[in-house]
């Protein structure tokens, strides 16, 4: 009886200590929640990050390019350039916002530019190596060209004063019709950040 009153109880704590939203790692680490306001400092954070990445998928989606076409379009994307003055990690960016797209169900992606050597790589290895069985490779010459080609690009101001410093981040997006050039869709969303010493 004592020994299934352990088991139990040790059962009891696993299953507390597994149900907690933040276990503590270590002496002083724990894990917090990937969503919450995120204000260590005033440089780009995980809260722009899905900020902007949440209302550029947002508004894409409502957009008439979107909601109008007869069958999902296909979007090649382009990482989106950073015209800050400090390190931000654009590809990101980029991920996140494509993530949120395919999710949706609404548009189809095509391999972008940072992956079309991969791409090419692997179709070659299939086809070239000798390797593989010929009923079972993936053929070249088929791969679908994109309808769209999604890109942008994010800036910032910085302003500071003896106390405080102040910083302004936008981006930029826009969806170009490959064919005929046109910008079928565009958006921008800033952030302010403020600190002071």
């Amino acid at each position: 009886m004592k020994l299934r009153l352990i088991a139990l109880a040790g059962l009891c704590a696993l299953a507390t200590g597994c149900a907690t939203n933040s276990p503590i790692v270590g002496g002083n680490v724990q894990y917090g929640d990937a969503k919450a306001v995120e204000t260590v400092t005033n440089e780009f954070g995980s809260t722009d990050l899905q900020m902007m990445a949440e209302a550029m998928t947002r508004s894409m989606l409502q957009s008439r390019v979107i909601t109008r076409a007869k069958e999902r379009p296909l979007i090649t994307v382009a990482d989106v350039k950073n015209k800050t003055g400090e390190y931000i990690d654009t590809r990101a960016i980029t991920n996140s916002i494509r993530t949120q797209l395919l999710k949706s169900g609404d548009v189809r992606f095509v391999t972008d530019i940072a992956d079309m050597k991969a791409q090419t790589d692997e179709l070659a290895r299939q086809n070239q190596s000798g390797l593989y069985k010929k009923s079972t490779t993936a053929k070249m010459g088929r791969m679908v060209g994109a309808q769209y080609r999604l890109e942008g690009e994010i800036t910032s101001i910085v302003k500071r004063t003896s106390d405080i410093k102040d910083v302004y981040y936008k981006l930029s997006m826009i969806l170009t019709d490959i064919e005929s050039g046109t910008i079928e869709w565009a958006e921008e969303k800033d952030i302010r950040k403020t600190s002071r010493r």
